[in-house]
């Protein structure tokens, strides 16, 4: 569709807004999805190929190197083509991988057909929350990205029950297969979907741009005054690598970035999401009960981020972090107490799993929405493209090397040993976030860029 046809449309604006925002939203459904259905695929996957727990943490992990991939050339893509058309080319890749997946006659291809699967979310992951910004309005903005947020929430969860329903018969490429479904709706939807006003102006396609905002917002006077001030901005050329390079100041925004990725993806919280099933077997669970109860992981999940959702605007990022990170450290610790020694009766199992939600309501109201909100926060408008492109490949590196290591690590170190690990970075975590993460609450992203500018320390920064 056009952007003139689109412009033309009778709906309110309002309307035009909210599914423009539900349909770029849905990239977020389709991470989800692939997060939540190789837990429960993969015990299935290594009885068919016969492979051992080093190929499935290469089968689990091989999704994330294709994503730190995709998220590299996700900058480029988005500006040089557009959001919309580099969505397109997300969904399409995930359609196609998603059946090569189903359909795989060997390990190697299904590896092959993850990294493709990577390089499709890597793509979305970076384009579907900068393409929602930029078509929302401000009194929207928070509530259209914290959407998609949740619907990756949404789309673990329905994995995860898909899965469960699937694993009475073992159907591993069936539950690989299904989420090309959505992927195929997201890939016919997205051609609805307007060319962003932003990357039109970058274009020098002012008119259009124009004629996008006022389909989008309730007054074309609002329409006018916006596109005006996209114009303003567009004056502020991104200077991401010479800033980096050449300006300390920004060098510590892009760094505090780094740590945030890398304590959001230590927190052991995909070990959970991708080796759930096999935890609760630790946990002393037969096969059914894992799979439900990696379910009853989903639901929590989803629950739990309306509380970031409503809160974080309220009490602030840094005791939200705080506090998540305890609950997460307590969760990890006293899982890993539970297992050490040895969990024998109901009770044991039913505490087991109490604190297993405790931990994932910790990780889904604090380091899971809050880092992607404060990585966007802190980095200058100059190098704003630059600093959130390094935090996204960041977050997939550090998922891979957490994919790749977990299994290994039940075998080197012991079971109850890995979760303690996980336990003591929660611990480090408070103290790191403590020392060094700013509370940017209520403060405009000018004035925390002149105090990082200014050379104030970081936790300093915010408020």
């Amino acid at each position: 569709m056009s952007t003139a046809t689109f412009a033309a449309k009778p709906a309110s604006s309002n309307a035009k807004t909210l599914l423009t925002g539900g349909l770029a939203a849905l990239a977020g459904l389709m991470f989800g999805l692939d997060i939540g259905v190789i837990s429960g695929a993969l015990s299935f996957i290594g009885k068919t190929f016969e492979v051992g727990d080093h190929v499935q943490e290469i089968i689990v992990s091989s999704m994330m190197f294709g994503a730190a991939l995709g998220a590299l050339l996700a900058g480029y893509l988005s500006a040089s083509f557009g959001r919309k058309r580099s969505l397109i080319l997300s969904a399409a890749l995930f359609v196609a991988s998603s059946l090569l997946c189903a359909f795989a006659w060997s390990v190697a291809v299904l590896i092959a057909a993850r990294v493709i699967l990577g390089l499709a979310i890597g793509l979305a992951t970076f384009t579907a929350p900068l393409y929602i910004s930029e078509i929302a309005d401000e009194r929207r903005r928070g509530a259209m990205i914290s959407t998609y947020q949740l619907m990756i929430t949404v789309g673990i969860l329905v994995a995860f029950i898909s899965d469960a329903l699937l694993a009475y018969s073992g159907a591993w490429r069936w539950m690989l297969g299904l989420v090309a479904v959505p992927g195929a709706l997201f890939f016919a939807g997205v051609f609805l979907l307007p060319d962003s006003p932003r990357w039109l102006k970058m274009r020098g396609r002012d008119q259009e741009a124009l004629d996008v905002l006022v389909a989008l917002r309730e007054d074309p006077e609002i329409a006018r005054r916006e596109a005006a001030d996209i114009d303003e901005q567009l004056q502020q050329k991104q200077h991401g690598w010479s800033l980096f390079t050449g300006n300390a100041n920004f060098r510590r925004s892009v760094l505090l970035g780094i740590m945030l990725q890398v304590m959001q993806q230590f927190t052991g919280m995909n070990v959970v999401m991708y080796y759930a099933p096999r935890i609760f077997k630790l946990a002393g669970f037969g096969q059914d009960a894992q799979m439900w109860g990696t379910a009853i992981v989903g639901v929590v999940n989803v629950l739990a981020t309306f509380i970031a959702i409503g809160l974080v605007d309220r009490a602030g990022r840094r005791p939200m972090l705080t506090a998540g990170f305890a609950v997460m450290a307590l969760g990890m610790g006293i899982l890993g107490l539970l297992i050490y020694a040895g969990i024998d009766s109901e009770t044991q199992r039913l505490l087991a799993i109490g604190v297993l939600l405790c931990f994932i309501t910790g990780f889904a109201f604090s380091a899971g929405p809050l880092v992607w909100v404060l990585c966007s926060e802190v980095q200058p408008l100059k190098g704003r493209d630059f600093g959130i492109a390094v935090s996204t490949f960041t977050n997939w590196a550090a998922n891979f090397v957490v994919g790749v290591t977990f299994l290994t690590m039940l075998h080197s170190l012991g079971d109850a040993e890995t979760f303690w690990v996980y336990g003591g970075f929660n611990a480090l975590f408070i103290i790191v976030t403590l020392a060094f993460v700013p509370e940017t609450k209520g403060i405009s992203l000018e004035a925390i860029e002149r105090k990082l500018m200014a050379g104030r320390p970081l936790r300093r920064i915010g408020r």
